[in-house]
């Protein structure tokens, strides 16, 4: 725990100690790249180190995966959610929880207060239904907050602010662990038109709590890097404009002052691998609006930390770097910090392909064998599930996040059988899968061209290591 009165420097030597266990998962493809050059980056808050120590005291168990599932409680993704967080959120520990309104599908969408200051700030998380990270580390905040009311971050929380929350935006979407909600309507792209009634509760919580920050809470591709670089964005941050002009007023000075500040905290554990979106201004987009509106809006984007496909890493990354902003509105420690930690980070650059096959044989029946690469994008690509062939040929100047060296090998499509749609009809002969522009990635590298010898398929992708097919080369 760090002291009152340790120093800084000391505090951030623990911190950089602590942050180690994140380190490896990174180091990879850092290795491979150029360091960023930016302003120097101060120390983290000297609190920061302590917070780290107590993490896995403040972890909420029953959250493991991003869907929510596989908890044996028999409820959906969002209900399953309120179920583990409503025991943290009792009045003795200065919450209140009220519904405000229903979801297209009829669920129950709540509003969270707690605080007693006077700057109001106002987080919403899980707009899509199948970005949840952020929804992860509300409850962690929430038990922070009420399990440690003694904490000086706790204590300077509550007397200077007053937080809202609303955790789950789309609950339709969670429940099927998708981006839309139930009538296929992206809830970030309705902030101007209010079609669904999900946008109308947020707009109508924004309009009565009048914020002065806001927290728009994603997730993003796992594909995105920083910049130009080989290195994959853990955490990407926005300050959004007002309006297309894409000025700097003192509403949006502020936001920036306070991403900055979530930059210093979270730069010894991801230095290299965080970035800054594109702030072209979006006419439908909730964050840009809020900021339209008049409130210092910052947006937080969990990327992705290779052999993290639950983003249980990126869980705790989120809370400290939400704790960390927090804390700066309360204490007023943002005010000053210099725009260039903002501004000098890279942009998110262009997201590579999932997975990239290198140098096999298509050996598909009843036509000539050729030379080919083969990328592919997964439905699920953090758990490398659904995939899909998205190019086929020479794609050796294509990037992708992890490549398999098939060289020597056959790409011989899968047997498939169609479904009968008859009641008691006889099953239908298998055929081959297509092996083709958006077709499933139902194939499997072979020895040989007749598929008896296999190797590997698409679906023995481990999330933690890419498999190495040396024997076949």
């Amino acid at each position: 725990m760090v002291t009152p009165t340790m120093s800084k420097a000391r505090a951030f030597v623990l911190l950089q100690t602590l942050a180690a266990c994140i380190a490896p998962a990174l180091a990879a493809d850092a290795a491979t790249t150029p360091a960023i050059e930016s302003a120097p980056v101060p120390p983290p808050p000297a609190w920061l180190a302590g917070v780290d120590a107590m993490y896995d005291g403040l972890r909420v168990p029953g959250l493991e995966r991003r869907d929510f599932s596989g908890s044996g409680s028999g409820a959906d993704g969002p209900e399953h959610w309120w179920q583990v967080a409503t025991p943290l959120l009792g009045t003795g520990a200065g919450f209140r929880v009220e519904e405000i309104g229903r979801s297209a599908e009829g669920r129950p969408l709540r509003h969270v207060r707690w605080g007693k200051g006077k700057t109001p700030v106002l987080l919403w998380s899980q707009m899509h239904g199948d970005e949840s990270t952020g929804s992860m580390a509300l409850a962690d905040l929430f038990r922070f907050l009420g399990e440690h009311p003694d904490h000086p971050v706790t204590q300077r929380l509550r007397a200077s602010t007053t937080l809202h929350f609303m955790p789950m935006v789309n609950p339709d979407g969670a429940a099927r662990f998708q981006r839309r909600n139930a009538q296929g309507i992206d809830l970030n792209r309705d902030a101007r038109m209010l079609a669904t009634p999900e946008a109308r509760a947020l707009k109508a919580l924004f309009d009565r709590v009048q914020p002065a920050y806001g927290f728009n809470l994603h997730d993003q591709q796992p594909g995105y890097r920083v910049g130009d670089s080989a290195r994959g964005t853990a955490i990407a941050l926005l300050a959004p404009p007002s309006g297309p002009t894409n000025t700097v007023d003192p509403t949006r000075a502020r936001a920036i002052e306070v991403a900055a500040s979530i930059r210093i905290a979270l730069e010894p554990y991801i230095a290299g691998h965080l970035a800054r979106w594109d702030d072209t201004f979006n006419p439908r987009a909730f964050g840009d609006l809020t900021a339209q509106w008049g409130s210092s809006t910052i947006l937080i984007e969990a990327g992705a930390i290779e052999g993290d496909p639950q983003k249980q890493q990126l869980r705790k990354l989120y809370f400290v770097g939400l704790l960390a902003a927090l804390d700066s509105i309360a204490s007023g420690s943002h005010v000053g910090v210099p725009h260039a930690l903002y501004r000098e980070l890279p942009e998110n650059g262009d997201p590579w392909s999932d997975l990239r096959i290198d140098g096999g044989t298509l050996a598909i029946p009843g036509q000539p064998h050729a030379r080919a690469d083969l990328l592919l994008e997964f439905g699920d690509p953090l758990a490398w599930r659904g995939g899909s062939i998205k190019d086929i040929g020479d794609l050796k100047e294509r990037p992708a996040r992890r490549t398999v060296d098939a060289r020597g090998l056959f790409i011989v499509p899968a047997m498939q059988r169609a479904p009968s749609t008859t009641a008691g009809a006889a099953e239908a002969p298998e055929t081959p899968c297509r092996i083709e522009i958006d077709a499933p990635a139902c194939f499997f590298l072979a020895r040989d061209p007749q598929g008896r010898d296999r190797v590997w398929s698409p679906d023995d992708i481990d999330p933690a290591t890419v498999p190495s097919h040396d024997a076949g080369r």
